[in-house]
């Protein structure tokens, strides 16, 4: 199982904010260990490799509720034949257990193929999840954490196949919502007080988008029954969309404004701090939608959305883009991406703040360019516990061209200096290493996690905390 840097730049596609009683093992807590900037040493999913049978595996997202209350999730090789199941894993009390197969899934991948793509956590303990798998057709599933005992993955019912839920997002326990991709026709569907309902297609979105190709990309909630998501459609040049449910109720899909403009926008991440006050971050390409010419943040506000806007102090001559979003409160937010400030030159990790509604200038990485001496790098995940106070995380190219992992912290409003993540370079023996996804929930605390290479090529997933 092998898979490239998952950058918005480079792909010019959108990657896109746990089991029955899980033991504790004696592996010592992550980031029991203080490095450089509070980051413990890295360590590979516990029981991972005795559930994928040495055969490797990926992860898909961390959610974190609490300080040391995290669960993390992915998709692992369940042969060597290109076989693959959904795992979790949970963290308490800054304790990882075993990572175990998604309950109940099995049964429903009957042909062996099956992804988990996110995961968000509600409160310690309660989380949810959702992918897809390979049986009778191509179907999207999701499943869900209560009290620290995940339940059986169910198929999604409502939605037409194939589908996929490619984002999840947790506004309190047993209160989710999630977005995906049906045959065409991406859809929408909460969990209300732990009950999942049935799928409905994005309101609005068919008119809109004329039978265009599209896909929804990023979910957020801010609370219950108040969410935002943020999606595309067409193909020359791909358009964004959002759409807004407010007290449960779900408005209809509007065009992000000034996406034609753009000549074309695709939102890769939406962040919700309140009600109606959310972030998003995307590119933006050419008229014929063939390079991303631009990195772009947009603004809602008392729940009107602004214009989206190319990132101060980033260029529009190469291909650039924002990959994440996170919002602490409204007007207070951090983006993070990549830029190549020409043509054919090296790519560059950015961080970029909102504070109090206004857009600052971006900056590159601080300390990442004594690190990037092969010359490329992206943030892949932001995450913010409190204005001033988060966490950007990425990949970079050392001086052999080998990819490494690295994490930077800021701290009452200064960004520290990048390091690779202490212990990765021991893992990643095959060269390859990025973290994907981070979330903080406080200004001391977070976790992340990624993936490393082994000399075979095979993955393995990896996680880290900052205490």
């Amino acid at each position: 199982m092998r898979r490239s840097w998952v950058t918005m730049v480079l792909t010019g596609t959108v990657a896109a904010s746990c089991a029955a009683s899980l033991a504790v093992t004696a592996t010592p807590a992550v980031g029991a260990v203080a490095q450089a900037g509070g980051w413990g040493k890295a360590i590979e999913v516990p029981g991972l490799a005795q559930l994928s049978a040495g055969n490797g595996g990926v992860l898909a997202e961390v959610s974190c509720s609490s300080p040391g209350n995290c669960a993390a999730g992915g998709t692992y090789s369940s042969d060597a034949f290109g076989h693959t199941q959904a795992f979790v894993v949970s963290e308490k009390n800054g304790t990882w257990g075993k990572a175990i197969e998604v309950p109940g899934l099995a049964a429903l991948n009957t042909n062996g193929v099956a992804d988990l793509n996110s995961l968000s956590c509600g409160s310690a303990g309660n989380c949810a999840a959702g992918g897809d798998y390979s049986g009778n057709g191509t179907g999207a599933f999701v499943v869900s954490e209560k009290n620290g005992t995940w339940g059986k993955a169910i198929a999604l019912s409502g939605a037409t196949e194939p589908n996929s839920v490619s984002s999840v997002s947790c506004a309190s326990a047993g209160n989710c919502t999630a977005g995906g991709n049906g045959d065409k026709q991406p859809f929408v569907v909460s969990e209300k007080n732990g009950t999942w309902g049935k799928a409905i297609e994005v309101p609005g979105l068919a008119a809109l988008a004329a039978g265009s190709p599209d896909g929804v990309s990023s979910v957020s909630c801010a609370s219950a029954g108040n969410c935002a998501v943020a999606g595309f459609y067409g193909v020359a040049p791909s358009v964004a969309f959002v759409i807004s449910e407010k007290n449960g109720s779900w408005g209809k899909a509007m065009e992000v404004p000034g996406s034609l403009a753009l000549g074309g926008i695709t939102i890769a991440s939406v962040s919700c701090a309140s009600a109606g006050n959310c972030a998003s971050a995307g590119y933006f390409g050419d008229r014929y939608g063939e390079a991303n010419l631009g990195a772009l943040v947009g603004s809602e506000k008392n729940g009107t959305w602004a214009k989206a806007i190319v990132v101060p102090g980033t260029s529009t001559s190469a291909r650039n883009g924002t990959s994440a979003v996170s919002c602490s409160s409204p007007g207070n937010c951090v983006a993070g991406g990549d830029e190549a400030p020409e043509l054919e030159q090296p790519y560059q990790a950015f961080v970029v703040s909102e504070n109090n509604g206004t857009w600052g200038k971006a900056i590159d990485v601080p300390g990442l360019t004594a690190l990037n001496a092969g010359g490329n790098a992206g943030v892949l995940s932001v995450s913010c516990a409190s204005a001033g106070n988060c966490a950007a995380v990425g990949a970079y190219q050392d001086g052999s061209s080998h990819q490494q992992a690295f994490v930077v912290s800021e701290n009452n409003g200064s960004w520290s200096k990048a390091i690779e993540v202490p212990g990765s370079a021991a893992l990643n023996t095959g060269g390859f290493a990025q973290v994907v996804s981070a979330s903080c929930t406080s200004a001391g605390y977070c976790a992340a996690g990624g993936d490393y290479s082994v000399p075979s090529g095979d993955e393995e997933p990896f996680v880290v905390s900052r205490t």
